[in-house]
């Protein structure tokens, strides 16, 4: 391997639309002390990756030339000096905690850190280990590690059809909770349902506080799960139990949230770096999330796979369409 090699990888040199992103031939260094280069075989998309290419994500890219994408399943083919937990051959998965305008993992192959990899589960293909690792930690790690969440609590989960949505339901089913959803319309209702939700919630026909005071009979939620923000969040902690906590993961509405009035009762901003940036985080998660593909209680939702990275494009105007449930892998 020499500094002169190029790979394929997805640039965007302005802020903008899906339109913006390039498929360009970039230099691909050997990897140094410490950094594992792998071939991409997956590429799942986050909502966070949309932000990032329109300018409003909480950091801005370095423009222009700036690279994109938090999670990808591949195979090692390098490694740089005092790389010990990883050899070539080795199946593995970004880690999704970095500054992906400096290491986005849109490409061909890509060069991280050590601590930005981990092993991709045993007998798991591309495209699911693609699909599950920022889903499944951001939902165990918002709930179960911030949240508290405990077997037989309810939780509120907004935006439930989303890639971490579908995760954190069944995240919940899996330690014993009970997951109540909540989604704009009617449409997605019956496939939330299927996957495990206790009760779905319509934002646009039915009042979220009032439907989760029901369901619990007046109890409220032990946690709210939220991927929204604005406004909607100080309403969302009136539907919680006294001490409940409110986990707040995502700004999809980018007005100030404020603090929910019913006190006592806990708000925590969850940010998943701030567990899997350390070993001991990413054993948590990747102890989690391997023995739930095992034993089948978690298996990712796959809204569309895309073949090529010259499809990066529509699968971001499939994202941004919000008419899909689940993840949108593209494969290469």
């Amino acid at each position: 391997m020499t500094n002169q090699q190029m790979t394929r990888a997805v640039l965007f040199h302005e802020l903008g639309g899906p339109e913006v992103l390039t498929v360009e031939e970039v230099p691909l260094p050997a990897p140094g002390p410490g950094e594992v280069l792998f071939r991409v075989e997956a590429i799942g998309l986050n909502r966070a990756e949309a932000l990032f290419r329109a300018g409003t994500y909480y950091y801005q890219p370095t423009l222009p030339g700036s690279r994109l994408g938090y999670e990808a399943a591949g195979v090692v083919e390098a490694v740089g000096a005092g790389v010990t937990a990883y050899a070539v051959g080795d199946p593995v998965m970004a880690a999704a905690n970095f500054d992906f305008g400096v290491h986005g993992v849109y490409a061909e192959r890509v060069v991280l850190p050590e601590e930005y990899v981990v092993p991709r589960p045993d007998g798991v293909d591309a495209v699911t280990a693609a699909a599950v690792w920022l889903t499944y930690s951001t939902a165990y790690g918002g709930m179960v590690e911030a949240g508290g969440l405990r077997p037989g609590e309810p939780v509120v989960i907004t935006g439930a059809s989303s890639g971490v949505g579908t995760a954190a339901i069944q995240v919940a089913r899996r330690i014993g909770a009970v997951p109540i959803a909540t989604t704009r319309g009617d449409r997605k209702r019956q496939g939330l349902l299927d996957l495990g939700a206790a009760r779905v919630i319509t934002t646009e026909s039915e009042d979220v506080v009032k439907e989760v005071r029901r369901f619990t009979d007046g109890r409220g939620a032990r946690v709210v799960f939220d991927a929204i923000g604005g406004p909607g969040f100080t309403e969302l902690g009136n539907a919680l139990e006294p001490e409940g906590t409110a986990v707040l993961y995502g700004w999809l509405d980018h007005r100030p949230a404020t603090v929910p009035m019913n006190w006592p009762l806990t708000v925590r901003g969850y940010a998943n770096g701030a567990v899997v940036r350390s070993e001991e985080g990413r054993r948590r998660m990747a102890g989690f999330i391997g023995s739930g593909l095992r034993d089948g209680s978690l298996a990712p939702v796959i809204a569309e796979t895309f073949e090529g990275l010259e499809r990066i494009t529509d699968a971001h105007r499939l994202m941004e369409s919000d008419t899909h449930t689940g993840k949108i892998v593209v494969r290469l």
